[in-house]
């Protein structure tokens, strides 16, 4: 008799398992049918988990201090904030997945690239829901460096939140003339001995593919699909170079930052003559802080420096998606764009496209306070390139280690 309990209740159990997750099938479809007026009434009341990088005193005060609380009053949604980026977001999907847990931890997260591909491999974002978001369409969508992430259609699954380009830094007074290729490179840092290093993060490994597409003969030289051929040719001649030159590096290439923050520690205090990043270098607030010199300014590599948007994607088991659309919805509306835009605040470039704006906004972001110190995407775009297929980032990484660091 007890036997045939225990079957009794596994198969009971199986079902109800079974059903629950049927009951989230349904209610993801019925989602992507809905109207936006529909979507809207499911989202209030509902707490939004949202994982991001938390590494920016700037980036943390508007999300804590005008997203945060513009929600809550606008649409009554908590928007809880946890820290995480690319292999943490991955890691939480992957083990969710195989727990098979359908309610999880996180409803969106801040992506982009090599997190696109991972998360795709795995189907671990919902979607497509962009196509939801009424303010989606003031987004040009004809601009690759916003409708192709990491040489990947968006096609929906992430909805694009803000563009920026790598830049080299340097303080002119310092530095009349910083290098601009590689031979001028191969060259500064040997008549400048330990000013220069390459950091063994996201960062440094996006300044790795620029020079990978000098070694490989042009800007368009990585673009298309992931080719071993080809990156094996081109590594090698990568590896040669930093391998011959790296005991003129920091530290005489013994050792190289892990983070980003730690580059910009060294270029301020003088250890460094060149540092780099996203955001057209990150400048502005550092200048403004009294991190960085009013000296300081940002160049593009001769031959191009990674241009690319990032992006905001909802996870496959999300428990509040339509709140999460909501949010999303709301940080591409040209309120929160153009509070983002501030030089002085977060100091973003916006994805709205300035002709599908009414003519009130338009001005408003005519008007919105201008970077003194940072060069402008617009000075840049002439030495913009498109972000490689993201096996290249992969790649990078692990062979940046074997080659390099543990060479």
């Amino acid at each position: 008799m007890k036997r045939i309990k225990y079957i009794l209740f596994g198969f009971l159990l199986g079902v109800t398992v079974l059903s629950c997750k049927e009951k989230v099938k349904q209610d993801d479809d019925k989602l992507k049918n809905a109207s936006w007026e529909e979507i809207e009434d499911y989202a209030d009341g509902t707490t939004v988990n949202f994982m991001m990088w938390q590494g920016s005193t700037a980036i943390n005060d508007y999300i804590n201090n005008y997203v945060v609380p513009s929600v809550k009053r606008k649409y009554n949604i908590d928007l809880q904030i946890s820290g995480g980026q690319g292999p943490e977001i991955v890691q939480l999907v992957m083990g969710e997945k195989q727990a098979d847990i359908e309610q999880g931890q996180v409803d969106m997260a801040w992506i982009n690239g090599e997190t696109f591909f991972q998360l795709r491999k795995v189907k671990g974002l919902w979607g497509p829901f962009v196509g939801l978001l009424p303010n989606a369409s003031l987004i040009n969508f004809k601009d690759s460096f916003i409708s192709t992430d990491f040489q990947q259609p968006v096609n929906g699954m992430e909805a694009p939140w803000s563009i920026n380009q790598f830049s080299i830094v340097y303080d002119f007074e310092k530095l009349p003339n910083p290098p601009k290729n590689i031979p001028e490179l191969k060259k500064f840092v040997k008549e400048h001995p330990g000013t220069f290093t390459i950091s063994n993060d996201f960062t440094g490994m996006t300044l790795l593919k620029s020079f990978m597409a000098e070694l490989g003969g042009g800007p368009n030289s990585l673009d298309g699909m992931f080719d071993e051929d080809r990156y094996t040719e081109i590594s090698e001649k990568l590896w040669s170079f930093i391998n011959e030159n790296k005991r003129y590096f920091w530290k005489e290439g013994s050792t190289f930052p892990k983070e980003q923050s730690k580059m910009n520690q060294l270029f301020a205090n003088g250890e460094l003559l060149i540092t780099y990043g996203f955001n057209e270098g990150g400048i502005e607030d550092k200048v403004l802080n009294g991190l960085y010199t009013q000296s300081t300014k940002g160049y593009a590599w001769s031959n191009g420096t990674i241009r690319n948007s990032n992006y905001l994607g909802i996870l496959y088991n999300s428990p509040e998606k339509a709140g999460a659309m909501q949010v999303i919805n709301f940080l591409l509306s040209p309120e929160a764009q153009l509070k983002k835009a501030d030089a002085k605040g977060m100091d973003s470039n916006t994805v709205l496209a300035m002709d599908k704006l009414e003519s009130e906004w338009k001005d408003k972001f005519l008007d919105a306070r201008k970077r003194e110190y940072g060069p402008t995407l617009k000075e840049l775009e002439v030495n913009a390139i498109a972000e490689p297929a993201p096996e290249y980032m992969i790649r990078l990484y692990e062979d940046f280690r074997k080659k390099v660091i543990e060479n």
